[in-house]
This record gives C-alpha cells, sequence and structure tokens, in this order.
C-alpha cells in the first residue's frame, strides 16, 4: 500500500503540467480551425446553391416549363429582399444571443439555418424559400466565427504564459500582449474561410456549365459593359441554358450540398469549444438582457469606434460590389456567363492567399494592412471609371482575371486588417462581442445600399465607392493621430455581475463611463472589495470609517431590526388567529 500510495519517485510534477497545458494549447488551435472550416463550408453550401438557383430561376424557358404562373421571378426578388434587409434587424440582438447560448452554440445553430434555406429548395414555393430567406438574413452570425477566434486568442495566451502571476490570479491581461495571437489567429481564420468562394464554385462548374448556353447566345443583344454600362446587364439574354436539367439529377446535387451542411452542423458541435470559463459565461449573462441590448450603442461613444465606421461601410460596399458589380458587369458582360466560376473562384484564391500578408503586422504597424488595401483599390476603382470592355470579347479574359486578382488582394487586407484592428484596440473579451455588432451593423447597412443601387450607371457606383475609401483613409487617419497623442476616448461601463439579484438590472446614471487607463479597473476592485469587507466583517470595518459611514450603516442596521421585529410580529400574529381557528373548530 505504501508503494502504491506514496510519492512516485517517476512522476514529474512541473513536466504534467507542460502536458496539460500543451494539450490545452492544441484544443485552443482545434476550436479556431473548426470554426474557420466549418464557417468556410456551410458558407460555400449557401452561396453556390444561391447562385445556382438565381440563374435557373432566371431562365425564362426554365420557369414557365417547370413552375408555370408560380411567380418565381417575384419569389426571388423578395428572397433577395429578406436576405439583405433583415441583417439589419438580426444583429441588434444577435449580442444578446451571444450572451446566453454562446459562441459554438451560435454557430451551430446559425450552421442550421443554413441547412435549412437547402431542405427548401426540394419544393420551390413562396411559404418554403421566403421565410428561409428571412431566416438566413436573421441568422446572419458571421461575426460570431471572429468573435469567438479573438476570444481564443486570450485564453491561447494564458495557456502559453500559465506560469505568470497574473494569469494565475485571473487578473487583467496587460495591454498589447494578445496581439501577436491576434493576428496569427484572424490571418488562419481568413485563409480558411475565403476559400468558400472557391468551393461555391463547384455545383456550377461540375453540374450546370454543361447546362449552359455561350456568349454569343446570351450576350447577343449587349451593346456596354464595364463603365459605360447600367444595372446588371444591360439586354442580357431571358434565357441561358441550353436545355433543361433533369428534375431527378437537381435533387441529387441539393442533397450533395444538404450533406456537406450537415458536416458543418458536426464540425461546430465535435470539434468546437468554449471560448470561456463556465464562470465568465455566468458573468457575461449576469447583467441582464437590458443592458446587454443597450451597451452595443453605448460603444459609439468610443471616438474611434466611430471614426471606423466608413471602413465598415465600405467593407459591405466592397463585400457585395466585387461578386456583383465586378464579376457581372465587367466579367460576365464580356467573356459570357460559362466563365462566371473562373472569375469568382480567382477572387476567392486571391482573397485567400493574400490574407497571408496580414502575418507582417508581427513586424510592421498595424495600419499598413488597411491602408495597403486602400492603396491597391484606389487606383483601380479610377482605372475602372475609364476601363469598357466590349462585349463579346473573350479575348479581354486574361485581363479580367489580373484586375480581379488585384481587387481581392485589397479586399483580403481590407478586411482581414479590420478584424485584426477591432481585436488589438478592444482586447477585453466581455466587449468583443458589442464592437463586432457595430462592425457588422453597418456592413449589413452598406449591402442592402448596394441591393438597392442594382439599377444605377456603373460610373455612380464606382464614384461613391471612391469617395467612400477616400473618407475612410482620412478618418482612420484622424483616429491614429489621436491615439498618438494619448487623446482620452470613453467606453461604457459594464455593469458588475450581481448573482443575487434577480429582474432588470441598468447601468449607472451617475457614470456609465470608464477610461481607457487601469486606475478604473483598480478603482472597481477596491469598491467590490469594501463591499465584501461591508458583507463579512460589517461592524468592525464600520468602525474604520468616517462618522458618515457609520451612520448610514447604524440606520441600515436599525431598518433591518424594524423590519425583523415586523416579520416576527407579524408571524405572532398568524399563530395566535391559527390557533383561535382551531379552537372555534373544536368547539
Amino acid at each position: 500500500m505504501e508503494e502504491f500510495l506514496g510519492p512516485q519517485p517517476e512522476y514529474d510534477e512541473e513536466e504534467e503540467e507542460k502536458k496539460y497545458y500543451r494539450r490545452k494549447k492544441l484544443g485552443v488551435v482545434k476550436n479556431v480551425l473548426g470554426a474557420s472550416v466549418g464557417g468556410m463550408i456551410i458558407y460555400s453550401v449557401y452561396m453556390g446553391l444561391l447562385q445556382m438557383q438565381l440563374i435557373l430561376h432566371y431562365d425564362e424557358t426554365y420557369r414557365e416549363v417547370k413552375y408555370g404562373n408560380l411567380g418565381l421571378e417575384d419569389i426571388d426578388k423578395k428572397m433577395l429582399m429578406g436576405i439583405n434587409v433583415t441583417p439589419i434587424i438580426a444583429l441588434l440582438y444577435t449580442p444578446i444571443l451571444i450572451r446566453f447560448l454562446g459562441t459554438k452554440w451560435m454557430m451551430f445553430l446559425a450552421s442550421g439555418i443554413y441547412a435549412l434555406f437547402v431542405s427548401t429548395n426540394y419544393w420551390e414555393r413562396y411559404y418554403t424559400l421566403v421565410p428561409s430567406a428571412v431566416a438566413i438574413g436573421s441568422g446572419e452570425w458571421r461575426h460570431t466565427h471572429q468573435r469567438h477566434t479573438d476570444q481564443n486568442t486570450c485564453t491561447y495566451y494564458e495557456y502559453v504564459n500559465y506560469k505568470e502571476d497574473h494569469v494565475q490570479e485571473q487578473k487583467k491581461l496587460p495591454k498589447g500582449v494578445c496581439h501577436r495571437y491576434v493576428i496569427i489567429f484572424q490571418s488562419v481564420f481568413f485563409i480558411i474561410f475565403h476559400l468558400s468562394l472557391v468551393f461555391a464554385e463547384f455545383p456550377q462548374r461540375l453540374f450546370l456549365h454543361q447546362f449552359l448556353s455561350d456568349y454569343n447566345h446570351t450576350l447577343y443583344n449587349v451593346k456596354h459593359c464595364g463603365a459605360e454600362g447600367s444595372g446588371m446587364i444591360e439586354g442580357f439574354n431571358r434565357t441561358v441554358l441550353k436545355h433543361l436539367p433533369r428534375s431527378l439529377l437537381l435533387i441529387q446535387v441539393e442533397s450533395v450540398l444538404m450533406g456537406a451542411a450537415f458536416l458543418s452542423m458536426i464540425i461546430f458541435l465535435a470539434v468546437c469549444g468554449a471560448a470561456y470559463r463556465p464562470t465568465e459565461e455566468i458573468d457575461l449573462r449576469s447583467i441582464g438582457w437590458g443592458n446587454i441590448f443597450q451597451l452595443p450603442f453605448k460603444h459609439l461613444r468610443d471616438y474611434r469606434l466611430r471614426l471606423l465606421i466608413p471602413f465598415f461601410i465600405y467593407s459591405g460596399l466592397d463585400s457585395l460590389f466585387s461578386v456583383t458589380g465586378l464579376t457581372l458587369s465587367y466579367g460576365v458582360c464580356t467573356v459570357g456567363l460559362e466563365w462566371l466560376y473562373l472569375l469568382v473562384m480567382v477572387y476567392g484564391l486571391s482573397c485567400s492567399l493574400f490574407s497571408c500578408l496580414s502575418l507582417s503586422l508581427l513586424r510592421l504597424p498595424r495600419y499598413v494592412s488597411l491602408l495597403g488595401g486602400a492603396v491597391i483599390h484606389g487606383p483601380l476603382l479610377v482605372f475602372l471609371l475609364f476601363w469598357s470592355p466590349a462585349p463579346r470579347s473573350p479575348d479581354q479574359l486574361p485581363y479580367l482575371l489580373v484586375v480581379i486578382a488585384l481587387w481581392g488582394m485589397g479586399s483580403a487586407l481590407n478586411k482581414t486588417g479590420l478584424s485584426i484592428l477591432l481585436g488589438m484596440l478592444y482586447e477585453d473579451k466581455e466587449r468583443l462581442d458589442f464592437v463586432y455588432t457595430i462592425y457588422h451593423w453597418w456592413q449589413a447597412i452598406a449591402i442592402f445600399i448596394v441591393y438597392l443601387w442594382t439599377g444605377l450607371i456603373m460610373r455612380a457606383k464606382l464614384s461613391i465607392l471612391l469617395v467612400i475609401l477616400l473618407l475612410a483613409c482620412f478618418c482612420y487617419w484622424t483616429m491614429e493621430r489621436r491615439l498618438a497623442k494619448n487623446m482620452h476616448f470613453r467606453l461604457p461601463r459594464i455593469p458588475r455581475p450581481k448573482h443575487k439579484v434577480k429582474g432588470y438590472r441598468y447601468l449607472e446614471e451617475e457614470n456609465s463611463d470608464e477610461s481607457n487607463s487601469e486606475e478604473s479597473d483598480e478603482d472597481d476592485d477596491e469598491e467590490h472589495q469594501e463591499e465584501v469587507i461591508r458583507e463579512d466583517f460589517g461592524g468592525d470595518a464600520g468602525s474604520q470609517g468616517s462618522d458618515s459611514t457609520r451612520e448610514r450603516r447604524g440606520g441600515a442596521r436599525g431598518r433591518r431590526r424594524r423590519r425583523d421585529d415586523d416579520y416576527e410580529q407579524a408571524g405572532e400574529r398568524e399563530e395566535r388567529e391559527k390557533e383561535g381557528e382551531r379552537g372555534i373548530e373544536k368547539e
């Protein structure tokens, strides 16, 4: 028994501790890769199916033969309206759901909604397509993946530096210690996630490509492309299919996409883990849903977030313009619909590959990524303002691919740089969901604007993009100058968790801001310690305070004694009444 229960000479506590934290670090890496791969799969399924669906529904013969007077064209318009409008409303209550469900279950729920959208394509009707499109818009929680990635950066730092005192005591991390991991994890996320644009073209290339007519038929009535055009493609033929695909073949393709959607759900469920400790999740929820709803807008007091709004808007405009205006009005209008898959795949590969450039922020200043993307997009926008390729010109394909690849480089630096910048500026894990809510809310508004300007002439669209890009660069430069001058910024105070209190909990009216300095956190700690001292050692702590404090505490104790006396008197009165009732019953 002594040999079994006694100390083992071969046991090395320090080595076992290293092995434990090595497993923890691998778990964090697994979380980041799982969220990235799962998000890439589900978005490739969604975008690939939506593109295939819109091409089939656009064909006049397909609509008349398969669905008659069902009105698929009107259904598609309402479906796109639901996809583009509902995120503006949905992103307002997303922080509440993230706080109460957690990032893992939010990603799982969002992938389930996308799987629902795939399932509705088995039976294409108004009452299946439009509600599922609204659900897609309300489930547009893309920032959940980014927030999950940023949360894991802090956790990874704690596992790497587990011997540090501030980590063991679970204190606030020093400023800037997580920046390295923010850059690496966000770059890895976007490298994988942008591949969704590549895999989204597989249904068209492997299935739909054989049914598409060539450019001589689809572009027969097109007169202008590029800067001289208006709308999407003016004069595009209403029939784009050589012959209609069989229904059984469509069901097989949709079944494969449904299987991929279920695979992403399994990845979120089995691979991804919680980014918070259980106690941290309880603290995040216990501040009350009313406060959670208000805090994203209260973060707009911070001039850093306000000055980044033009870049948020430009990011949304860029997201939709790249896959509609650039690839359709310039690409498809010039070389035909049969080359659409190649244009989008080149754009996706460019975004994925050039997301690696954000790793240069490990050595270079943080403004290099954002301003580098602007330096690439600015001259391209000026070039596109004057470039009008002729319709039905397949010899222009190499030039189109170069322009699209350069645009993808700028988009990659823009999106990756914005996410890294937000992770650097707001290092507190409890603030990230509020900041990302504002970011994606403005992005959703910009995407809706792009949806509304479909009928504008191309030069007007490009001019708007160029003006917003210049404004975004100026505002960002202003923000960096203010930070270099150590100009004070306002942050809303996040209420301290109060687990014993029930009901609504609102922010304090007297002081709802907290500074960026560490003094506010120290004050909060001192206040918390004083509250503990009052609860545990009320009499002793009170004797050390001022006279006014003793009077307040004495008054509070007196009120509690009077309240207890009232309760005792009420209890005695009730007992006497019950005894009287029992005596009456006996008589």
